[in-house]
Parts: structure tokens; sequence; C-alpha cells
């Protein structure tokens, strides 16, 4: 087996578990969630704009990876991001 099967194979475990996790959680204690109307209107207030880019999927998924392993929301992890690499 090739070493990047080995970490695809480690990579869809885990996304399993975190599936799983979240299907056994209680919708009690929870915040609503937010439709998109509703969600963009926040957006706006927060003064944040849409801003999209078409990045590699391996890319795309060490984002992602990343802000769960922070427990950050992935807009606000691009942010760092950026702005450490603008500054």
């Amino acid at each position: 087996m090739k070493k990047t099967d080995l970490y695809k194979n480690e990579r869809l475990k885990v996304v399993a578990q975190m599936k799983h996790a979240a299907g056994a959680k209680s919708g009690l204690g929870t915040a609503p969630a937010v439709d998109r109307k509703e969600q963009r209107r926040l957006d706006a207030e927060r003064g944040l704009v849409p801003f999209a880019v078409k990045i590699p999927a391996e890319l795309a998924a060490r984002l992602r990876d990343l802000a769960t392993e922070r427990q950050v929301s992935l807009n606000d992890l691009v942010d760092e991001l950026l702005r450490k690499a603008l500054d």
C-alpha cells in the first residue's frame, strides 16, 4: 500500500468517527442552525464579503483538518493565515 493510500485511509477513518460523534450528540443545548439568508446578513454585519477561490482538494482538506484541530471556523482560520502571509 502506498503512503498516500495510508493517509487517505486514516483521514477516512477520522471523518467517519467525526460523523458518528456528530450524530450521537443530542440537539439539546446547541444553537439552532442559521439559514443561508440569515448567515449572509450576519456576515455582512461583521463586515465580511464572499471571496471564492479555487484551490487544490488536498489544500482544502488540510485547511479543514487544521480548523477542526484548532476548533475554529474555516473562515477564522483562513483569515488568520492570510493576515500572517500578507504582513
